[in-house]
């Protein structure tokens, strides 16, 4: 049976927190915390410290809460990839090339966006769009499409 790696503190709090904060309780709180806020209005003269209560307040959260979306998103961002990997890896009908690409540069990845938009143009001139599976067999069997559509031309 695999053991279990230790998650570190700073994980857990923000795995915790991440979860509560998109629950309905925690947004029932926020929504409560804003209508007392704006009741309470006029018992402070709707002041200049009334309005900076909620905008301090509103400030800070969203500050914290910036760092907190960005790390679990980066965690699921970097779970998606592997699975992805995993997919391509186990996969015999498509290309190893890919794995890894999001580590590329954004000019890498608009190389390969005009490969693949390629493959594309060439999957639309065929019939069938499953007749070739990676960037370097689609070539070879539009080439010798091209070759049998020169020979036919020729022989006429």
């Amino acid at each position: 049976m695999a053991k279990k790696k230790k998650i570190g503190w700073f994980e857990n709090v923000a795995n915790l927190i991440t979860c509560w904060v998109g629950s309905g309780p925690a947004f029932g709180i926020a929504t409560l915390v804003v209508i007392v806020w704006a009741i309470s209005g006029p018992l402070f003269h709707f002041s200049e410290t009334w309005q900076l209560v909620i905008n301090t307040g509103t400030t800070i959260v969203t500050f914290l809460m910036v760092f907190l979306i960005q790390k679990s998103q980066n965690k699921d961002n970097k779970a998606i990839q592997l699975k992805l990997n995993e997919l391509i890896a186990a996969s015999r009908h498509s290309s190893n090339r890919m794995v890894d690409i999001e580590d590329l540069s954004e000019e890498e990845l608009d190389q390969l966006h005009k490969y693949y938009k390629r493959l594309s143009d060439m999957a639309e001139e065929d019939d069938d769009i499953h007749t070739s599976h990676s960037i370097d067999e689609a070539e070879k069997i539009q080439a010798a499409k091209r070759s049998i559509r020169q020979h036919n031309t020729n022989r006429k």
